[in-house]
């Protein structure tokens, strides 16, 4: 009896201590667990808020506590999850290094998965940072840098997008009006109006120079190579150091715009706006954007099966040297991944980029930090490969049940990647080769 008692007594107090450290560990937890104010809010300051703040594209603001907690739940799974921010990379292979990643690191997901999971806190309102100011929509972003709004603004005419209408793709052409020819340090493109943004899906600018055989060798089309986009995520790009783009006397604009009703008559137009350097000033590189389909024996030659899938690539040959500065593909709903290579005149090759979960409702422009961005030698191809599935387990599949072809409509589809290439000769590109080599600079991402 003696015994039992003693140990109904051990196990009592072995429960007792058993009931405490949960308790004590959870404490533990709580106190050690992420809150909002002095760990998430900058993390939403810094890849979130861009989109997510009032009167912007998101459905919903996370500007404050108040409004983001009732989300927790949802920012939780799409952030572990990689779905949100929008950056659709492989960051399993190619160049990881670049000036406009937004995409979240391991650490910041873990710092808002232990957030979500201890509760939300919200932390010490003392704590939370200044708000983060953001470019405005309604003016030049680039005229500080430059010291006033840009030199030439180009606009498309005024177009009325009915409210209940089918998609339409307006093409209108408008001189530029330069007598001289003048090199392009930056560039920026926006609808006009924030009414306009609802309604334009995206906006192409097009260079026709029919002077300028460089740029019509690198055109898709009519001798009018793409000069600038506007799209979700994308207005605009300021060159690199000591490199530009040529626009020839008697050049033309040829807008492209994708307009899309949304249930109220909105008119709009497209602004185009260019920043020249200084008469007399050139820069050593010139930057041609090309097209680069991947779409073997033409970009029309698309067939995808109903409830099948489709793989096609294409190479392109670098007639210069070059560095490749940026990797933008460019599908449609079928889209499903696209990656771009370089075979080197010695036969290797190299994984540049691969967006291995392409969404087309972002269209990502993968711009390469500085001292990433791939120098390649005279010759070099590059291989564009596209993924197309036109199945049930395509989430953005409309119809799998229909064959799909080449189309501009989004229910057809297209295959190709706008990437800029800043040309050089042979001397040159040894020359930034070498640059590379020296210790303060990184060679992250360089052949």
């Amino acid at each position: 009896m003696v015994r039992t008692a003693h140990r109904l007594i051990g196990w009592a107090a072995a429960i007792a201590v058993t009931a405490v450290v949960p308790r004590l560990a959870t404490a533990q937890q709580a106190s050690q667990a992420p809150v909002f104010t002095k760990d998430v809010a900058p993390i939403l300051q810094d890849k979130c808020q861009a989109c997510h703040r009032p009167g912007y594209i998101a459905p919903m603001a996370f500007m404050t506590y108040e409004e983001t907690r009732p989300w927790a739940r949802s920012i939780k799974a799409r952030v572990a999850a990689r779905q949100m921010p929008p950056w659709h990379i492989d960051k399993t292979v190619g160049i990881q290094h670049f000036k406009n990643d937004r995409s979240l690191s391991d650490a910041e997901i873990d710092t808002i998965v232990r957030w979500v999971d201890a509760g939300a806190p919200q932390g010490n309102p003392k704590d939370m940072p200044p708000p983060k100011t953001f470019a405005n929509d309604d003016v030049w972003n680039f005229a500080g840098q430059f010291g006033g709004p840009p030199d030439l603004v180009i606009k498309s005419p005024v177009y009325t997008m009915p409210a209940q209408a089918l998609d339409q793709w307006y093409k209108p052409v408008v001189e530029t009006g330069l007598t001289e020819a003048r090199w392009v340090r930056a560039i920026e493109i926006r609808p006009s109006t924030v009414k306009g943004r609802r309604i334009t899906h995206h906006a192409l600018a097009r260079l026709q120079q029919d002077n300028d055989p460089e740029q019509s060798a690198n055109a898709d089309g009519g001798g009018a190579g793409l000069f600038m986009e506007w799209a979700v995520g994308k207005q605009g790009e300021i060159m690199r150091a000591n490199s530009g783009k040529l626009m020839m006397p008697g050049s033309k604009i040829i807008f492209e715009v994708h307009y899309h009703a949304v249930g109220e008559e909105i008119a709009d137009q497209v602004e185009l706006g260019i920043y020249f350097y200084p008469k007399g000033q050139e820069p050593k590189y010139r930057q041609v954007l090309a097209s680069l389909s991947s779409i073997a024996g033409g970009a029309r030659n698309i067939d995808i099966p109903p409830n099948g899938t489709f793989v096609s690539q294409n190479f392109h040959v670098m007639r210069q040297a070059g560095r490749v500065e940026n990797f933008q593909p460019h599908m449609h709903l079928r889209g499903k991944a696209m990656s771009m290579e370089a075979i080197l005149p010695n036969g290797t090759t190299q994984m540049l980029s691969h967006v291995n979960n392409f969404n087309f409702n972002w269209h990502n422009n993968y711009v390469y930090a500085d001292e990433a961005a791939p120098l390649l030698p005279k010759g070099t191809i590059l291989k564009i490969t596209s993924w197309y599935d036109n199945t049930t387990s395509n989430k953005n599949n409309p119809d799998p049940n229909q064959w799909v072809g080449w189309g501009d409509r989004t229910v057809d589809e297209m295959g190709h990647a706008w990437v800029n290439i800043t040309y050089m000769s042979d001397e040159d590109y040894q020359a930034e080769l070498e640059r590379r080599k020296t210790p303060v600079a990184s060679s992250a991402g360089a052949p």
